[in-house]
């Protein structure tokens, strides 16, 4: 996914808590400088959304390596242990990874182990809100397997002693390694895992995190959300369970993950079902503060201007208007296309905060 700088800004304004960047091999991301700069772009003129660095790796020095270059930069390290494509799982990373819970247990501990020489605070979860800035987290990003006791076992390696964790949260994708993404996620396999293990650390859920009054499942995390039915859009309400539709409580879950939906539709953890035009121009206003590759800028408001994920299916430009999007060579010329059919419509032209 496309988690870079200006992106991260925008869903940050749309109530993100926390993102992730990509799957970064660790590997290159020590060899390379390039990798460095691509890969991890970071605001130098103020505070911006926390940010973890997701890294692919299977050897604990390669990824305490890395982690101790990104961890001046960043909020904490993640695994990923879920990635599916055939690409990584023949590099015995990603979701390949869930067969080897012994050496992911000696990578986070590697990783904090090196982290804490570096000076940083990774001792006890409270040291993740050390005062003086130096807290970092140390995570794993998960699928399941088709047996769960095998999930069971490898998350009770990963996670050793509960008193001393080796990781300070767990995000658990519930499809196995081979499950399509159209086959919905295992809900007896999520509701299992975070009953057993939430009470020991954080559980975070990815997958199928569509819009929010579509999740699969109740959940407190979505008490506190307003109810909207104005024409923007919105979240109506996460509705209680009714005998035709039942859906597992979870009230062990501490967040919600989302990628692609997340791609289309910024404002999704605002309560919004689609993608606003108000999102499309704050995300342009940040790449003018931190700009983006022409044709990465491109393929965001391609995104962002499509169908999405939600039940709401209408789109802000048609599958015409994206097409003639990709066809420009310079901002200026995306700009005044944007502002043209936003006139055609009856809206108004995007507010310049800064120029492109």
């Amino acid at each position: 996914m496309l988690w870079q700088l200006a992106f991260r800004q925008t869903v940050h304004h749309y109530s993100t808590d926390v993102c992730w960047t990509p799957m970064v091999l660790a590997k290159e991301f020590n060899r390379n400088q390039f990798a460095r700069d691509s890969d991890l772009t970071i605001s130098t003129t103020g505070p911006e959304l926390p940010t973890i660095a997701q890294f692919g790796s299977n050897s604990p020095l390669e990824l305490s390596r890395a982690s101790s270059l990104a961890a001046p930069f960043v909020n904490g390290i993640d695994l990923n242990c879920g990635c599916p494509q055939s690409w990584a799982c023949a590099e015995t990373l990603g979701a390949a990874l869930m067969e080897k819970r012994e050496l992911v247990r000696d990578m986070v501990v590697a990783t904090r182990q090196r982290l804490r020489e570096d000076g940083w605070a990774v001792g006890k979860e409270e040291d993740m809100h050390n005062p003086d800035g130096k807290g970092r987290s140390v995570s794993v990003k998960i699928r399941v397997h088709h047996d769960l006791r095998k999930t069971v076992d490898f998350i009770t390696t990963v996670l050793g002693d509960e008193q001393n964790r080796n990781i300070d949260w767990l995000t658990i994708h519930p499809r196995t390694r081979y499950t399509q993404s159209s086959v919905p996620i295992n809900l007896e396999a999520l509701e299992l895992l975070t009953n057993m293990f939430g009470d020991k650390l954080p559980v975070l859920v990815s997958g199928d995190v569509f819009t929010l009054s579509t999740l699969p499942y109740t959940s407190h995390l979505l008490a506190t959300q307003p109810t909207f039915t104005s024409s923007d859009s919105k979240l109506e309400t996460n509705k209680a369970p009714t005998s035709e539709n039942q859906r597992p409580y979870l009230p062990k879950l501490a967040g919600l993950m989302s990628a692609r939906a997340l791609l289309a539709n910024p404002a999704l953890f605002a309560g919004y079902e689609r993608c606003p035009w108000e999102a499309v121009d704050i995300f342009m206003n940040n790449v003018a503060r931190a700009p983006l590759p022409l044709k990465l800028g491109i393929h965001h408001l391609t995104e962002m201007c499509g169908a999405g994920f939600g039940p709401d299916r209408s789109a802000l430009l048609s599958k015409g208007e994206r097409i003639r999007l990709t066809e420009f060579d310079n901002w200026i010329d995306v700009i005044d296309f944007i502002d043209g059919i936003k006139k055609i419509r009856g809206l108004e032209p995007m507010v310049r905060l800064a120029s492109l």
